[in-house]
C-alpha cells in the first residue's frame, strides 16, 4: 500500500465502494431487494464485475435482460434506499482509510465514484473521512462512466492535478481499466480486503 509513496504524484484519487468503505455485500443485497420484486435475478460474481457502473445503467440492463418494463427511476431509488437502511452496518476497509487519514494536508485528495453524490457523501460521513477530500465527482458529474476515463480525469480537473501524476485506489476491473484509459497510476486494494460474499450466506 506503500506504491504512492515513492512517487512524485500531486494528487490522490479514490473509488469510494469497495474501496474506501465495506460497502459491497449491502449494495449486492439492495440489488437482490429490486431484482426479487422485479422477478429477475442477478449472479453476484455479475455483480462484482459491474463495479464501477452506476445504479440505472445496471437496472437498464437487466430490465432489457429480463423484458421487464420498470420505471428506471424508481427502482433506482428503492435500490439506493435499501443500501441507506444498511448504512449502521457499514465499516472503512483500514488500509485505505490508514493512506486518507496519513495524507491529509499533505497532498490533495478526492473521491471518484460511480455511485451517487448522495450516497458517497452518506458513506463517507459514516465512516468519518468526508472532510478529507476537496472534490468528489459522482454518476451525476459525468456523461460517461467507468471504464470510460471521464471521472478520474475530472476528478484530477476539480484538485487543479495533471493526470499522469495521479494515482487512483481502485476495486473493480472497470475501475483500474477507467485509471489507465486516464494516464493515471493505480493501486488495486483487493489484495487487501475480500468482501463477504452473501450469496454464501443465503
Amino acid at each position: 500500500m506503500n506504491l504512492w509513496r515513492n512517487q512524485n504524484f500531486d494528487a490522490l484519487l479514490f473509488d469510494c465502494d469497495g474501496t474506501l468503505a465495506d460497502t459491497m455485500p449491502a449494495h449486492y443485497r439492495a440489488w437482490l431487494t429490486v431484482c426479487e420484486a422485479h422477478g429477475m435475478t442477478f449472479d453476484e460474481d455479475r455483480f462484482y464485475a459491474l463495479g464501477g457502473r452506476p445504479t440505472r445503467d445496471i437496472v437498464a440492463t437487466l430490465a432489457a435482460e429480463f423484458g421487464v418494463t420498470l420505471n428506471l427511476e424508481e427502482a433506482v431509488i428503492i435500490k439506493e434506499q435499501s443500501f441507506l437502511l444498511q448504512l449502521d452496518s457499514i465499516q472503512p476497509i483500514d488500509p485505505v482509510v490508514d493512506v486518507v487519514n496519513r495524507s491529509r494536508r499533505k497532498i490533495p485528495m478526492a473521491v471518484a465514484t460511480g455511485g451517487t453524490r448522495e450516497v458517497c457523501t452518506r458513506i463517507l460521513e459514516h465512516i468519518g473521512i468526508a472532510d478529507a477530500f476537496s472534490a468528489l465527482v459522482a454518476s451525476e458529474d459525468v456523461v460517461r462512466h467507468k471504464p470510460d476515463p471521464d471521472v478520474f480525469l475530472e476528478a484530477a480537473k476539480r484538485v487543479g492535478a495533471r493526470p499522469k501524476h495521479c494515482v487512483v485506489w481502485e476495486d473493480s476491473d472497470l475501475g483500474i481499466e477507467a485509471a489507465r484509459r486516464a494516464g493515471m497510476a493505480w493501486v488495486d486494494v483487493r489484495p487487501f480486503h475480500s468482501p463477504t460474499r452473501v450469496s454464501k450466506r443465503l
